[in-house]
């Protein structure tokens, strides 16, 4: 995350998920774990370690693939899922650090989450079809986001429903960015965070810095970035504290599963229409 906390409280929808809504594959938390403990030092062999993450979760061939951004970066490393109807779910997460400390927080935390809900989504036949991506860049001034929203073709933006962005996760309990997010992707979230009992809270960033969401905000598609930054934690990024020891692997595998129950939620609720709820405020 490019990086003042301006922390907001969440109004939580409450709503019944039926298990259908919320179906996907668990992954053990092992596995969650040993592939962000496999974080590398060197931006370019992030990218490698992605690409290679995603070819064991079984995205490979013709659906793994990687997208030129700039001479002297890293491509951009894309995964598809296939779906039913070409009506697209974008997932992204950063693949680079900055120079200071390992950059696991920021953002191997998010980037190598992104082979594990692929495989999470790839259990059961999907709607919508999705796109992973591990975007280089971002540190450089949301390069690589930049790079890859602005070649959507025209077809391609109109069919993108939602961007989905990861970024910092696992030095607290899952957080949100209300007030950068989507009306309704923000109510799915809740509802899926009430329904799957998991915690959430927002936490606003708009002094701290920006994220790769904001890349496909411009182009007017829906889009969230969740996070786990608060005001007590912000000062880990772009430093030397930006280690594995400071990652809470309780909170980071519970972001995990309600990531992976969000995006099966938004297979069913997006297109439908918005369910009637009660509003309380926490």
């Amino acid at each position: 995350m490019q990086r003042f906390l301006r922390p907001a409280v969440l109004a939580v929808l409450f709503c019944s998920l039926t298990a259908a809504q919320v179906e996907f594959r668990k992954i053990d938390r092992s596995v969650v774990e040993s592939r962000l403990k496999d974080f590398v030092a060197k931006n370019d062999d992030r990218e490698v370690e992605i690409k290679k993450l995603f070819a064991e979760s079984g995205c490979k061939d013709k659906y793994l693939s990687e997208q030129t951004v700039r001479s002297k970066l890293p491509p951009n490393v894309v995964c598809v899922l296939p779906g039913q109807t070409d009506d697209m779910i974008v997932v992204g997460a950063h693949t680079d650090k900055v120079d200071a400390g390992d950059g696991v927080v920021d953002n191997w935390s998010g980037a190598s989450l992104l082979p594990s809900l692929y495989q999470s989504l790839d259990a059961e036949p999907r709607r919508h079809t999705y796109v992973f991506v591990g975007f280089t860049g971002e540190e450089k001034g949301l390069v690589g986001s930049e790079y890859y929203a602005h070649h959507m073709s025209q077809e391609q933006r109109a069919k993108t429903v939602a961007m989905v962005n990861m970024d910092t996760l696992g030095v607290s309990s899952t957080k949100v960015w209300a007030s950068h997010g989507d009306k309704n992707l923000l109510r799915a979230l809740s509802q899926t965070a009430a329904g799957m009992k998991l915690p959430l809270a927002a936490v606003n960033v708009d002094g701290l810095g920006t994220a790769d969401s904001e890349s496909f905000a411009e182009l007017k598609i829906p889009r969230i970035t969740i996070h786990s930054i608060t005001q007590e934690t912000w000062p880990i990024l772009h430093s030397n504290r930006d280690r594995l020891s400071v990652v809470k692997m309780d909170d980071y595998y519970n972001s995990y599963l309600l990531i992976a129950g969000y995006l099966a939620y938004l297979d069913a609720y997006l297109g439908q229409p918005a369910p009637a709820a009660r509003k309380v405020e926490h």
